[in-house]
């Protein structure tokens, strides 16, 4: 939880250190949020076997420590009087890359940790200490932010991964799964997890899902401390508070993610809650002072609690359906592809906002948003009522289960 605090206080500050220190354009605002998820392009694919090679808790120390030490820099340099853009974009790369085996090498050890038959309890319980760090990482950045400048605020970021890898170290070794041979060609392991998600009717459509998911989430983020700070003239405590907010969504969904299972089946529960409550984010753009202040934000609550509930369900999913010794690649194949679309979506959304303006940029992410169930509506997702039994050691599923 700590690194989650940490790193949603950075979701907060490290942008708002651009416009507000460095008076970055929308342009710049979106290259830096693009890099900032690029590493899972450049090595997202291998880091899922090489995190299969290696022993998780010290990818996740290491990964710790790397991240506290580049958003210390940020701060020093600031208090130098020598940051720059430049520093700056190199900081949120090199995260990133940090980020991608913390990621991976976290969801990977999971199901050593709790079994498998405790997955969605598991996984409901970790999405909600997110949900529960994001209300409270967000809410304090946008304070920090506010009260002591948005260089300070990162130092706060760079504190918590730092307290996060020293509690790491206190936590006793964990069983690993069964170790990859090493003389195992490193292109054959990657090939094999591609395999696995894109040959699979329900991994795929749970890869396309959660790919247009993030798509449409970071179109809109990117955007949102330029139209808060700068057209809407509101604070950066303002932004914390709105993230904040969809924090609480996301918390709702995750709680609600296994009673709605248990009623309407493991499918039909993410199918249901996309169509009911993804088209809510097309509320976001009304977003202004007064009311459509209100208006967006009760739009991004429902958008977000659809989100907790498909985070619990497909990581749940996904994990009962990939054997112990392909966890790391089949997590680093969905990160790949969801992170990928995270720096697209940037990329996107600053391009959109140079050319058409925030508004408009706004609008583009919330149909994104709205129609991102539609691979789970069209996929055999939707029929499935129960998680299928565990997969055997070595085996990859090349077929739907069907329940």
């Amino acid at each position: 939880m700590l690194s989650q605090l940490g790193t949603n206080v950075g979701y907060v500050a490290v942008p708002l250190v651009a416009v507000a220190a460095l008076d970055a354009s929308p342009g710049q605002v979106g290259a830096l949020a693009a890099l900032s998820t690029l590493a899972f392009l450049l090595i997202g694919l291998p880091a899922g076997a090489w995190v299969d090679r290696m022993r998780h808790r010290r990818v996740l120390i290491g990964a710790d420590l790397a991240r506290a030490a580049l958003n210390a820099s940020v701060s020093i340099a600031w208090w130098l009087d020598a940051l720059t853009l430049g520093h700056l974009y190199a900081v949120v790369l090199l995260t990133g890359c940090a980020t991608v085996f913390f990621d991976v090498g976290s969801q990977s050890t999971l199901p050593q940790l709790v079994g498998r038959e405790a997955l969605v309890g598991a996984n409901a319980a970790v999405v909600s200490l997110q949900a529960v760090s994001n209300i409270a990482g967000r809410g304090a950045g946008g304070g920090l932010v506010q009260f002591l400048t948005a260089p300070v605020a990162v130092l706060f970021t760079a504190v918590a991964h730092l307290a996060s890898a020293l509690r790491l170290t206190a936590v006793g070794a964990r069983r690993q799964p069964p170790a990859q041979p090493r003389e195992t060609r490193l292109r054959a392991q990657i090939a094999e997890g591609l395999r696995h998600v894109l040959g699979n009717a329900e991994l795929r459509a749970l890869a396309l899902t959660a790919a247009l998911t993030n798509l449409g989430v970071q179109i809109v983020n990117t955007m949102l401390p330029l139209l808060f700070v700068r057209e809407l003239g509101l604070s950066a405590s303002a932004l914390g508070l709105f993230w904040a907010v969809g924090g609480l969504g996301v918390l709702l969904g995750a709680r609600c993610a296994r009673p709605l299972a248990a009623r309407l089946g493991h499918g039909r529960t993410q199918v249901v809650t996309g169509l009911l409550l993804a088209p809510a984010a097309l509320l976001v753009p009304l977003i202004g002072r007064g009311p459509g202040l209100w208006l967006a934000g009760a739009g991004w609550v429902l958008s977000m609690a659809k989100i907790g509930t498909a985070n619990v369900l497909g990581v749940s999913l996904r994990q009962r359906m990939t054997p112990d010794a392909l966890l790391g690649r089949m997590n680093a194949t969905f990160r790949f592809m969801l992170t990928g679309a995270l720096a697209v979506g940037a990329a996107l959304s600053g391009l959109l906002g140079e050319l058409v303006g925030v508004s408009a940029t706004l609008w583009v992410g919330a149909a994104v948003l709205a129609a991102s169930f539609l691979p789970l509506l069209l996929s055999p997702v939707r029929s499935r009522r129960e998680l299928p039994q565990r997969q055997p050691e070595g085996s990859t599923v090349t077929e739907t289960a069907r329940t």
